[in-house]
């Protein structure tokens, strides 16, 4: 049984048979005759198609994200610019599309030689509850536009979401199966992966899943993008602005509360500012309003889950026992649901619990340095490397560091996010392959080379 639960109330919303290997095959052989003819259709009228998605996300606006913030807990505002997100995402790939497909010419002498873009088939994307709607969206544009189809595995405890989002698609007048819901647990994704019709995966989630998913698709042969875990450093060098980077700092950590990949976890902060940049830090969390997501006064909503909030309480009690200082919050809320204090450890060090392992909820660790040297040897300092954002005053350092920084993604004086003009996506242990821009089209085409020799009489 598959359950849709509200986080913030623990009140069943909903529960769902799993679906059989029967259904399942009926889906994936419907799938796969649908992606053939997609394949074959021309590219402006499968674009055209992108803004009638878009249009339909916003028409529905309310409702859509009503099921987010009922599935899992963030607040509902958010939640509506999760659709506006997704919607703007559709089009951007509509205009975007035909350049990033046109054909590349490589100079050659008399002959003709350019690299074409062919679509590969079925997507399995295997997909996590906390940007329910944006991690399948921003996956499902470019793998549309490529001409291929997408099969979605979605988390379990966001049921619901997976369900409209295929209804989101046939009522925009995509054909049936296109977009196809499995309703099935992660027991059976192994399966999914070896089924001949699944040419590739793309997965967001944790470092173990990533590790299985990578070992079953690539005994498979099969292509993977994989966006992983996270600990992203925000750095704050002497120079920078200090109450603009801990206002930023705020928003980094603590929207969709703090359950991000992308948020800022770890504040590397230079020591002639950190007393200054935990001073506002401290002063604008204070002023985060935990409570009902339902609640327009609300800043911060319920976790998805009371295993993850124990997570996360554990990690901070045992970096406060390793010796980090307790500044705000450090507790579970008592309530119903999932909810947990905004919490701010300072005089964090790098082998501490909550710099060592991702914190993948409402809680901040800042670790204060000597200098902007120490702070890239920090923030490089873990097996991670998804997003990291630097503050400075100084252009020309900061271009410097940039290349320094070991991360799929470096926000010079801005907040770490995704942009589907841009590509996405991590190194090291964060995961490889990139979503998004051109190069998320291109991953999942089959890169050709066509060669044609000069005429002859």
């Amino acid at each position: 049984m598959i359950t849709s639960f509200n986080p913030a109330t623990e009140a069943i919303l909903a529960e769902y048979e799993e679906y059989g290997n029967d259904q399942v095959e009926k889906c994936l052989a419907r799938a796969a005759q649908a992606q053939v003819q997609w394949a074959r259709t021309p590219l402006a009228e499968r674009l055209a198609l992108f803004g009638h998605a878009a249009r339909v996300l916003r028409e529905r606006k309310d409702e859509l994200a009503l099921l987010i913030t009922l599935e899992m807990g963030k607040p509902l505002a958010e939640s509506l610019g999760e659709i506006e997100k997704s919607a703007w995402n559709f089009e951007v790939y509509a205009q975007a599309a035909p350049g990033f497909l046109a054909d590349t010419v490589v100079p050659s002498g008399a002959s003709d030689s350019r690299i074409v873009y062919d679509p590969i088939g079925l997507v399995l994307a295997v997909m996590p509850w906390n940007y329910p709607f944006w991690q399948v969206m921003r996956a499902a544009a470019p793998v549309f536009a490529g001409g291929n189809g997408l099969v979605l595995k979605h988390a379990s405890n966001v049921p619901q979401c997976a369900l409209a989002m295929q209804d989101v698609f046939r009522q925009a007048g995509f054909p049936s199966g296109l977009f196809t819901t499995l309703l099935v647990g992660s027991g059976r994704v192994a399966s999914l992966i070896q089924d001949r019709r699944i040419a590739a995966v793309t997965f967001t989630g944790s470092t173990p899943a990533g590790r299985s998913i990578a070992a079953t698709a690539g005994q498979a042969l099969k292509k993977q993008v994989l966006e992983l875990g996270g600990s992203d450093p925000f750095i704050v060098l002497a120079d920078a602005d200090v109450d603009a980077a801990a206002t930023a700092a705020v928003k980094a950590r603590f929207q969709n509360t703090g359950q991000s990949c992308i948020a800022a976890k770890r504040f590397i902060v230079e020591d002639a500012i950190a007393d200054r940049f935990v001073d506002v830090f401290c002063e604008l969390t204070r002023k985060l309003v935990v409570g009902n997501p339902m609640d327009a006064a609300s800043t911060q909503g319920s976790m998805a889950k009371r295993s993850l909030r124990d997570e996360l309480h554990a990690q901070v009690v045992a970096s406060v026992k390793e010796g980090a200082r307790l500044l705000i919050g450090g507790k579970a809320i008592d309530s119903p649901g999932a909810f947990y204090q905004p919490t701010v450890l300072d005089h964090v060090t790098p082998g501490m619990t909550a710099a060592r392992e991702e914190t993948f909820g409402p809680a901040a660790a800042i670790l204060r340095v000597a200098n902007a040297t120490q702070a890239v040897e920090v923030a490089n300092g873990t097996p991670f490397g998804l997003g990291a954002a630097l503050w400075t005053g100084n252009a020309d350092l900061a271009r410097k560091l940039s290349r320094e920084i070991q991360a799929g993604a470096v926000f010079i004086n801005g907040i770490v996010a995704s942009d589907p003009r841009l590509p996405f996506g991590g190194t090291k242990e964060s995961g490889y392959g990139r979503e998004l821009g051109i190069l998320g089209l291109h991953e999942f085409t089959n890169i050709k080379t066509v060669w044609t020799g000069p005429a002859r009489a």
